[in-house]
């Protein structure tokens, strides 16, 4: 399991247990599993997937941001395109 943190200029967008997360890099779009190796990233537009551990995809449209990964903690930074 990873540890998920999504906040945004306005509010926390996400806190909580997911198994993967899916990310607009700016160097194209790379999928976050447990044991990720650590990294630091600027994201584009796009959007970021995260699958609950029930099985369900949750979808966050960004217009870019920042993601920091270090200990199956993934932790994103993102201005969401509402």
């Amino acid at each position: 399991m990873l540890k998920l943190k999504i906040v945004s200029p306005e509010r926390i967008e996400f806190d909580g247990e997911v198994e993967s997360v899916l990310v607009p890099g700016s160097q194209g779009q790379f999928e976050i599993l447990t044991d990720h190796a650590p990294i630091i990233s600027t994201l584009d537009k796009g959007v970021v997937t995260y699958g609950l551990p029930k099985g369900e995809k949750v979808e966050l449209p960004v217009l870019g941001g920042f993601v920091e990964v270090q200990q199956n903690v993934v932790s994103l930074c993102v201005e969401v395109n509402e």
